[in-house]
């Protein structure tokens, strides 16, 4: 469905008409641009959309099947950016991505959104408070937009860092992580950096072309060159959110390793315990066993206190022991 649709002359807001040709004709003829913002429409709506813009075939069905990785693809007629906005869910503790498609031509800006992840609405209710910057054009929401996702990356990389030190505290607590949900845990939460990483990493080189740091820095078409200096502060932010990514990957992989080998000391003191109660059995096992052999020829089968010197030996025997296991730490 299309969501909103609005002209922007030096940087103010006029109403567009409904008609997208006579809109785009409108923003051009005052200098400024058309900027529609549509929340996942169907083939039939965006097929409008964008045969009144333009828009390439190939760009077209990725912002209609979605699931894209970020990227940025370069077309006669427009660029085409995708980026995934996270956002992270205190009830489950669970990190969930949306997906956001740019369309950038000549004085237009299509976007389309998937999920309910994505920060177009305060976007552009920001952006309207801010002439100055709207008024660059529509380089400005494309660098507005990826400003604000890679934000909101830095506070979800807050909250999985949080989350990561409790479940470090729970593996390294005196019980050792003893819980049998430990290592599930430990799972579903390098699954969310999994995903966190999914959305951050591949949005490294997109950004660096927009910054013109990539290399050749070859200047990227309808992108203004103006713009560059903030897009630069968006790739150092980006490098910050991917380089505390690799540090929850690493860390919470150690965390794991740990919490394995805890569990495999404590399976080792386990079986030792389980051996030294075995070899304390023995010793009246094999008294039994002798005595239990019905030979005739015994001659202490018929001493007086052959029966309570027995059980007194036994007892020592036992005694000592458990007396060396406790020492070795066995018991």
């Amino acid at each position: 469905m299309i969501v909103d649709c609005a002209i922007y002359r030096d940087g103010h807001r006029s109403e567009g008409p409904e008609d997208f040709s006579e809109a785009l004709g409108e923003a051009r003829a005052a200098g400024g641009f058309v900027w529609i913002g549509l929340h996942e429409p169907t083939e039939r709506e965006f097929g409008h959309v964008a045969g009144e813009f333009g828009l390439h075939p190939l760009a077209v069905e990725d912002a209609l099947k979605a699931h894209q990785r970020p990227k940025l693809e370069v077309y006669d007629d427009s660029l085409f950016v995708v980026l995934k906005p996270v956002a992270y869910e205190p009830q489950s503790d669970a990190v969930s991505t949306g997906e956001i498609m740019i369309f950038l031509g000549d004085s237009f800006v299509v976007t389309v959104r998937h999920g309910e992840g994505a920060p177009l609405k305060a976007v552009r209710s920001r952006l309207e408070q801010e002439p100055e910057l709207l008024g660059n054009g529509p380089t400005s929401v494309l660098y507005a937009v990826a400003d604000a996702t890679v934000d909101h990356y830095l506070e979800v990389a807050t909250e999985l860092q949080t989350d990561l030190e409790e479940l470090e505290a729970e593996v390294f607590s005196p019980d050792g992580g003893g819980s049998r949900n430990t290592a599930s845990r430990i799972y579903t939460f390098k699954r969310q950096v999994l995903e966190f990483r999914r959305a951050t990493g591949p949005l490294a080189l997109p950004m660096s072309r927009l910054a013109g740091t990539a290399p050749y820095g070859v200047a990227v078409p309808f992108a203004d060159d103006r713009a560059r200096p903030f897009f630069r502060d968006v790739s150092d932010h980006l490098t910050r959110v991917n380089e505390s990514v690799e540090n929850l990957d690493r860390l919470v992989s150690d965390i794991l390793s740990a919490h394995l080998a805890q569990m495999s000391v404590r399976q080792n003191d386990d079986m030792r315990k389980i051996s030294a109660w075995a070899a304390m059995a023995a010793i009246p096992t094999m008294f039994a066993g002798i005595y239990g052999m019905n030979f005739e020829h015994m001659p202490e089968l018929h001493w007086g206190w052959s029966y309570p010197a027995l059980i007194v030996l036994m007892a020592v025997l036992e005694m000592m022991v458990f007396r060396l296991f406790k020492r070795r730490g066995w018991l």
